[in-house]
């Protein structure tokens, strides 16, 4: 199917964003497609796609010329990501963690020996993570046993993270920990903890349902020794900056699911047309020709959704109630595509000869991680509720 026929409708781009969207559409396909299903079955990352990401400059996307980053928009990071998910939702993660959490949150709270520091390495060749989850502290983000002592001018953490994306092949990680347990959420201080510190390991590797190539790990922190300079931010404000870098995610997470929910679409489109049942091609009926009117209808309010929001953080505007919407809505809607295509392809869609069972596979967790949907209604409930 032709890239002309496939892209979103034009009216919402400029003309960078056009030849961006393309441009990384041609690197998916051709640098990512044709190693998916290796990647899928084996659970493993090609380190190959992860080098080339960076020599696209796909990894430092809203990182300043200066530290060797593209110095582009958030939106051009959300349609990165959208054109990776439409491909593969594994490597669309991994981008997306990238962009949206670790570097903001370097750009944002970093100072500037920080940022001279990590974001050349995070815009050339290394991979981040974001380390708030506990096996206690899901959507109770703030409900941390990870521990932060001072002693003897360094920072010594204890304690485990668990549901680390990218943390297989991150050498870079943002960890939250509390420093003082009787303070709650207020003694939570951001760390970076570099792979080879002291005291630190990356633990075993979940077994997932859907984006099986993205590494999902525990993290475990016995003594783990962090020199005073690598607190990010203040002491203390830790939640402050998971609580901001985390809206600013869920947006990112919105572009992924669209994504996905776009292969799914396109897959179905070409299917319905060569499959004939009865004489003719299954599309030709009009019962099908409703259900694919239904998915591009979900499709499109999705995707308007997930960039609104990108455009009011780019502007500079309130975007919190919109991230949330945009991140539960597109979730849904993900998984609702991927589940009518395996609808559309009968038989064919439930086995794995066929793409469409991995788009519902990688679409599920668009609905639990970087807040759940519960948690996404919870906050435009909230939002709502303070304007009476």
């Amino acid at each position: 199917m032709s890239m002309e026929n496939t892209r979103p409708a034009l009216t919402m781009w400029s003309e960078d964003e056009v030849a961006f969207r393309e441009a990384v559409r041609s690197f998916a396909e051709s640098e990512i497609k044709p190693h998916v299903t290796h990647m899928d079955e084996k659970a493993q990352m090609n380190p190959d796609i992860v080098s080339k990401l960076f020599e696209m400059g796909l990894m430092g996307i809203e990182s300043p010329e200066r530290y060797g980053g593209a110095g582009a928009t958030f939106t051009m990071a959300c349609i990165a990501i959208e054109e990776i998910g439409r491909i593969d939702g594994s490597v669309s993660v991994l981008c997306d963690v990238q962009n949206t959490l670790v570097t903001n949150a370097v750009i944002k709270w970093g100072n500037e020996a920080q940022k001279e520091k990590y974001l050349p390495k995070l815009a050339k060749d290394w991979v981040g993570a974001y380390c708030l989850s506990e096996s206690s502290s899901g959507s109770d983000a703030f409900g941390l046993k990870c521990r932060a002592e001072k002693k003897d001018g360094k920072w010594i953490l204890n304690g485990n993270k668990l549901w680390i994306t990218n943390a297989k092949e991150a050498s870079f990680f943002i960890v939250f920990a509390n420093m003082d347990i009787a303070k709650g959420y207020k003694g939570i201080t951001a760390f970076i903890v570099e792979k080879d510190f002291k005291g630190f390991t990356v633990g075993k590797k979940e077994d997932k349902l859907g984006i099986r190539a993205s590494s999902t790990c525990e993290l475990i922190f016995e003594n783990c020794e962090v020199p005073e300079a690598n607190v990010l931010g203040e002491i203390g404000k830790g939640y402050k900056i998971a609580i901001e870098t985390l809206n600013e995610g869920r947006i990112g997470i919105g572009a992924q699911m669209v994504g996905i929910a776009q292969g799914a679409y396109e897959a179905t489109l070409n299917y319905i047309k060569s499959r004939e049942q009865f004489g003719k091609a299954i599309g030709s009926f009009q019962g099908v020709q409703f259900q694919l009117a239904q998915m591009r209808v979900e499709l499109e309010a999705a995707r308007l959704m997930v960039y609104n929001a990108a455009r009011l953080k780019d502007a500079g505007q309130d975007f919190i109630e919109s991230a949330a919407m945009a991140k539960l809505y597109s979730s849904k809607a993900a998984e609702k595509i991927a589940s009518m295509a395996i609808d559309l392809f009968g038989g064919n869609g439930f086995t794995k000869e066929y793409p469409v069972e991995k788009f519902w596979r990688d679409a599920k967790i668009g609905q639990i991680y970087e807040g759940t949907s519960n948690m996404q209604l919870q906050t435009i409930a909230k939002m709502e509720m303070d304007k009476v």
